[in-house]
């Protein structure tokens, strides 16, 4: 039988159905999707309370009961890849036999992107990626309308297209990694400009995130900020700028529309391209502007990784697989601390967001793509986004393929101290060099005195030895760590070396 869409009124949500309106689908499930492979694949929906439905696909066929409420959900047995164009066909076994019919699906590798601005930057901004499209085959995409919901939704709006997504590095991102893994790819887009790491949090992490849990106490409170969200969801669209801004940086209702309805799809793992909005203060709530109150730039490392687990839980996935992308350079200093240029070692930097991202790494199955030696100065949209598809799609394919390939640029592993003189070790540093062929820039060092000077470094073999005649007997060493680090150092695979700090100086 065949389906159509049905508009959700009020809810802005799109639902398979049939025409008796007896069978519904989740929001992911529409023709020309793509499914993830080699992993058990929920599929669910909405059907008659109580009744049996059935879910054929090649040559499987599986049935469950809807619960009281007609919800249902089973799981379909693994898949291997397929550029072959399949069929899935869902029905109620009753007397009207409702039944959906997908057709056009693949079988491959599913990925979901998200995060602000920077991930939804749009791939024709970006000439060269821009001019990668006309290669794009087998990458398909499903973005989801920018919305907000006070409670979690279980569907939303979009559908999967035979076509690369709108976003620069969702695309490229797919397009690498289509050509490391030669199956299918594809991608759930939903991501929203300037909203925060607490905007796509689920309520419930109120218990296991303190400062998250004072926002949406406040949130609760405040009856003005509900009311106006609430009328300009009742109101006319396209929004206006100013009520689009609104919604997007609260805290929580970005989860609720836009991410909620996604879990359990089947896929590999999630891209995570933010950051931006929480760096406005060091230690975060700052009631003044309303938006920059969250994290912070040193709450956001212990958040993330909190985030991290509670999607894992999510999908209920421990294997859920997470590639973040590391703000890249970048120069404004917050007021709080010493004004310093943009190579400045101690200023209130975007440094102390990139080491909160770092502690990501944690977690088993994060990876975090290196992207200081990218970025701008002044522009926090950068259009350098080519650089930073490649090193998703080289880390999602030595992590999630299986590749053994170099997908890292140097990182510190310990530094030992040798009279005047510092030495670095790194992994990830074989045919380490710079990319100018002069001496490695971007370290300062320090003594117990906490003064930063600039270090002459000279690289020996997969180390770098630091030293500078102002300093006696230094200490600590800081890398990179600076909104804006001019840098050069890389291994032989041309990737660059990730920043780091060695001492426990308090900001």
């Amino acid at each position: 039988m065949k389906y159509l869409y049905r508009l959700v009124l009020g809810l802005g949500l799109f639902l398979h159905c049939s025409l008796q309106a007896s069978l519904q689908l989740g929001s992911l499930f529409t023709d020309h999707m793509v499914l993830q492979r080699d992993m058990p694949i929920p599929v669910w929906g909405i059907a008659e309370a109580e009744a049996t439905v059935q879910v054929s696909f090649g040559d499987q066929v599986k049935r469950t009961t809807a619960d009281a409420a007609g919800k249902w959900m089973l799981r379909l047995d693994p898949a291997r890849a397929s550029f072959e164009a399949q069929t899935m066909t869902v029905q109620v076994l009753a007397s009207d036999d409702a039944t959906i019919e997908l057709s056009d699906i693949l079988v491959g590798e599913v990925w979901i992107c998200s995060g602000q601005s920077n991930m939804q930057f749009h791939v024709n901004s970006v000439p060269e990626l821009k001019a990668l499209t006309s290669q794009a085959k087998h990458i398909r995409s499903f973005e989801v309308k920018r919305t907000v919901a006070f409670s979690e939704q279980s569907t939303c709006e979009g559908e999967w297209v035979d076509s690369y997504p709108s976003s620069a590095v969702a695309y490229g991102f797919a397009h690498f990694l289509q050509e490391q893994a030669e199956v299918p790819v594809g991608i759930i887009l939903t991501a929203w400009g300037s909203s925060s790491l607490e905007a796509w949090m689920p309520r419930d992490m109120v218990a296991t995130v303190p400062h998250f849990r004072t926002m949406m106490e406040k949130f609760d409170a405040d009856s003005v900020t509900r009311r106006k969200i609430q009328s300009i969801l009742d109101g006319p669209q396209p929004w206006s700028k100013s009520d689009d801004v609104f919604l997007r940086r609260q805290a929580n209702i970005l989860y609720n529309a836009m991410m909620a309805p996604l879990a359990p799809f089947a896929s590999r793992g999630l891209v995570w391209y933010q950051g931006e909005r929480n760096t406005q203060s060091m230690h975060g709530m700052v009631e003044t502007p309303w938006f920059s109150y969250n994290s912070g730039m040193l709450k956001y490392g212990d958040a993330l990784k909190e985030w991290m687990l509670r999607y894992r839980q999510e999908w209920g996935r421990d294997d859920f697989q997470f590639l973040v992308v590391m703000l890249p350079g970048y120069y404004k200093a917050l007021e709080t601390g010493p004004q310093g240029d943009a190579e400045s070692p101690v200023t209130h930097s975007w440094a102390w967001m990139r080491e909160s991202q770092l502690k990501a790494l944690d977690l088993a199955h994060v990876a975090i793509a290196n992207t200081i030696d990218l970025g701008d100065e002044k522009n926090i949209h950068p259009r350098d986004k080519l650089p930073v598809a490649e090193r998703l799609a080289l880390l999602a394919a030595r992590d999630t393929l299986g590749l053994e390939i170099t997908a890292e640029g140097p990182m510190m592993q310990n530094v030992e101290a040798s009279e005047d003189s510092l030495v670095v070790h790194f992994k990830h540093a074989s045919g380490l060099t710079t990319t100018d062929g002069n001496a490695p820039t971007a370290f300062w060092i320090a003594d117990e005195s906490a003064k930063w000077v600039p270090a002459t470094a000279e690289i020996r073999g997969q180390t770098v030895v630091l030293r500078s005649p102002e300093l006696k007997r230094p200490l600590y060493v800081r890398y990179a760590f600076a909104g804006k680090p001019n840098v050069n150092l890389v291994n032989g695979s041309g990737l660059p070396t990730y920043p780091f700090r060695t001492d426990s100086f308090q900001p």
